[in-house]
């Protein structure tokens, strides 16, 4: 989907932050997988979202000033490198298509680059991200400082451009929004089919494949990180993603799988048992998770900071843990020692948006947490893990539970985007039977 007003007004938007000086913001490498077989290719989140443009080996540059320009550098038109490879735009159809003031070969950006940059107060870069690109920008610098006695200066300063786009980033406009409903639909919809598919003694693979399926049926073009399907005991490793173990009738199977659509992330967890029917400890652990989500999602509006609805989540899980037996003392006693971290190890959420992990900071400059403004994106997912151990109860071994949605800040509280991914325990066992 491309708006071109959209991504010009972006544009703009920086170069008006920006103020003075030069941007210069390249996108992603190609990537070898093996021998001379590619990954398959994704663009810079943040040079797509100030460009709409998706092909490799592309550079945006951005002048501020008395006359801001927008300036793209891309492949060369060349129908020889179509016919193996795909289509082309060509600087000269891109500068059209996606409306900027200028467009160039990529061939020609060593030269042209010198020019923008010769008496330019500032330049914007992320010096840092990529070495490759930090010796190439740092080679021009050091060009133009031999140009001194010829009255050629060089930037007095260089900020780090990524402090302005990933502030931008933070909020997600009316357009960013209705992709990211539709991402989210997509995934629930998949999370519904697994949870249909799902029977004791499949394979983890097996059901990977359903809701991929599903992902790419519905339009999706890629999941949009690595899928975590994780039966019995490998839920309880957060970052499992091996996906090649039976499912044993009895346990639980945790999917954490989300799609990605047009850029944009979906993120979605979900737990349910692989015979359709949660055990009397499963269920117990489970309710209570639901109920951490539930309060914390309770907490995503405007009233509140950032960190907010980690602390009812974690307020939850702890009386939980000591209903459970799995803690031992008062709420402010294993809140102060953290022996619920044997349990619950991890944050109740984070940004979400063109990366699953979004950019945009959680703190302000003064340290606090940040408080949660409309238009702002996060996923809230609190769990519990309960491995093998002397001091818990056998029934609740190898129990892991994660339940995880991606919710919107409006102006009057929030939107939970992945509302039809079930998720109550009556819900899943009726669409495990159906």
């Amino acid at each position: 989907m491309l708006n071109l007003k959209e991504f010009q007004q972006r544009r703009g938007q920086l170069l008006q932050k920006m103020s003075a000086g030069i941007a210069i913001i390249p996108t992603a490498p190609e990537v070898i997988r093996n021998r001379d077989s590619h990954y398959p290719y994704r663009f810079d989140s943040s040079f797509y979202y100030l460009t709409g443009f998706k092909e490799p080996e592309s550079v945006l540059v951005l002048v501020a000033g008395s006359e801001p320009k927008s300036i793209l550098f891309c492949r060369d038109k060349d129908i020889e490198r179509e016919i193996w490879d795909g289509f082309r735009y060509g600087a000269e159809a891109a500068k059209e298509q996606f409306g900027f003031d200028e467009a160039h070969s990529i061939n020609a950006l060593d030269e042209v680059a010198l020019k923008l940059l010769a008496n330019q107060p500032k330049l914007h870069f992320s010096l840092g991200e990529s070495a490759s690109w930090d010796t190439r920008v740092t080679g021009w610098l050091n060009t133009l400082r031999t140009q001194a006695r010829s009255g050629v200066s060089v930037p007095d300063d260089i900020c780090d451009i990524r402090k302005l786009v990933d502030e931008m980033r933070l909020y997600k406009s009316p357009f960013e929004q209705e992709i990211m409903r539709s991402s989210a639909n997509i995934a629930a919809a998949a999370h519904n089919r697994a949870m249909q598919f799902t029977k004791p003694h499949m394979m983890e693979y097996e059901v990977e494949a359903e809701f991929l399926h599903e992902f790419y049926r519905k339009g999706a073009q890629a999941p949009a990180y690595t899928s975590i399907v994780a039966g019995g005991a490998n839920a309880c490793t957060l970052h499992y993603n091996a996906n090649n173990a039976k499912l044993n009738d009895g346990d639980l199977l945790l999917i954490d799988a989300g799609c990605e659509l047009d850029g944009y992330a979906s993120d979605i967890t979900r737990t349910f048992p692989t015979n359709g029917k949660f055990s009397a400890a499963q269920k117990d652990v489970y309710k209570l998770v639901l109920a951490a989500q539930m309060a914390a999602i309770e907490k995503v509006n405007t009233n509140n900071h950032w960190n907010a609805p980690h602390d009812a989540a974690l307020e939850v899980l702890i009386q939980g843990f000591i209903d459970l037996k799995l803690c031992k003392g008062g709420k402010d006693a294993v809140l102060e020692s953290g022996a619920y971290r044997q349990f619950y190890m991890h944050r109740t959420g984070h940004w979400l948006g063109l990366d699953v992990h979004d950019v945009g900071e959680y703190k302000n400059k003064s340290g606090e947490w940040r408080m949660l403004e409309p238009n702002m994106t996060l996923t809230v997912e609190p769990g519990c893990y309960i491995r093998p151990a002397d001091n818990v109860p056998k029934a609740f071994w190898n129990i892991g539970i994660r339940i995880e949605d991606d919710v919107l800040v409006t102006q009057n509280g929030c939107e939970v985007l992945t509302k039809n991914a079930v998720k109550t325990v009556a819900d899943i066992e009726a669409q495990m039977k159906r």
